[in-house]
C-alpha cells in the first residue's frame, strides 16, 4: 500500500555541556533547545488546526493544499507527572483525505483508514518520503530527541542567534543531524537545516510571524524549503490553537481504529 502523508513524527532526550566565551553569561546547548521547545510546544496538552499548502516553480497558487485537526500531548517529567510524547492527526480536507488518522507514540507512528482493518506501522524510510517529513517540524521535542552542541553565534536577520549542532540520540529519530538557530534573549526558533547521513541538507525550516499563542509568543506560519529542489516549499499556518484536555487512551491504536474520535 502506497500512502502519501502530510507528516511525520516525535522524537526523545538530553542535555550537553556549555560552550560559551569567558566574558558572557554561562548557558549550555541543552538549556537553548529546551527554551526553544518550550516555545514550539507548551508543556500541557493542546490542539490546534494546521494549513499546508505546498509551491513550486514560482507559482503565486499552491499546487496542494491539506488542512489537519492536530492533538499534542507533550509532557515534562517532574514530581506530579511523567514524561509524554503523543500526538495524533485527523485529515480535514481535501474531501478525498477526510477519514484518515495518523497517531505518534514517542517513536511509533501508525497510520489509519476506514478502508483498513487495522492501523499499519509507518516505517522510517517512509518518513523521509515526499511531504511526510514536515511533520518532524511540527511535533519533534528537540530536547528528547537529540544531543546538542553550542558552535558559536551567528547573525539571524536583525537579530542574533546561537548556533547549535543537534545529533539524534537514536536511530528511531527521522534526521541523524540538525543545524539549529536560536534568538538569543528571546530563545525563538529561527532556522534549522535538516541533514542526511552524508552531511547534506536536505531541507531547511524557518519559524516565521511570532505572535501571542497560548499565552506566550510562539511562531503562527512555518516555512519549508526542499534544498535539493529549490523551487518546491510548503508554507505550514497555525489557527484555533487552544488548550484542551487529551487523556491518554486518546492516543492508543484503538482509539484511532474508531476514527480519532
Amino acid at each position: 500500500m502506497k500512502v502519501f502523508l502530510p507528516w511525520a513524527l516525535i522524537s526523545p532526550l538530553l542535555f550537553c555541556p556549555p560552550l560559551q566565551a569567558a566574558d558572557a553569561p554561562v548557558v549550555s546547548a541543552g538549556e537553548i533547545i529546551k527554551r526553544a521547545d518550550e516555545i514550539r510546544s507548551p508543556d500541557q496538552p493542546f490542539r490546534y488546526t494546521v494549513t499546508v499548502k505546498a509551491y513550486q516553480d514560482g507559482a503565486s497558487q499552491p499546487v496542494q493544499t491539506q488542512v489537519l485537526d492536530i492533538s499534542m500531548r507533550f509532557i515534562k517529567p517532574d514530581a506530579n507527572n511523567q514524561a509524554d510524547a503523543r500526538s495524533l492527526m485527523r485529515f480535514v480536507y481535501p474531501a478525498s483525505d477526510k477519514g484518515k488518522v495518523m497517531l505518534s507514540d514517542w517513536y511509533d507512528l501508525w497510520f489509519w483508514t476506514p478502508e483498513l482493518r487495522r492501523p499499519i506501522p509507518i516505517s522510517p524510510q517512509q518518513r523521509l518520503v515526499g511531504q511526510i517529513s514536515n511533520g518532524d517540524v511540527i511535533v519533534t521535542n528537540f530536547e528528547y530527541a537529540y544531543n546538542a552542541r553550542l558552535t558559536g553565534e551567528t547573525s539571524c536577520g536583525a537579530a542574533q542567534c546561537y548556533q547549535l549542532i543537534l545529533e539524534r540520540k537514536s536511530a528511531a529519530v527521522t534526521w541523524p543531524k540538525i543545524i539549529y538557530l536560536v534568538e538569543k534573549g528571546s530563545w525563538r526558533p529561527f532556522r534549522a537545516d535538516y541533514l542526511s547521513l552524508d552531511d547534506k541538507v536536505v531541507k531547511s525550516v524557518s519559524w516565521q510571524d511570532y505572535r501571542l499563542l497560548l499565552d506566550k509568543q510562539r511562531p503562527g506560519k512555518i516555512l519549508v524549503t526542499d534544498a535539493r529542489h529549490a523551487n518546491r516549499y510548503s508554507v505550514m499556518e497555525y489557527s484555533d490553537v487552544r488548550y484542551e484536555s487529551l487523556p491518554q487512551f486518546h492516543f492508543t491504536k484503538e482509539f484511532i481504529q474508531r476514527g480519532g474520535r
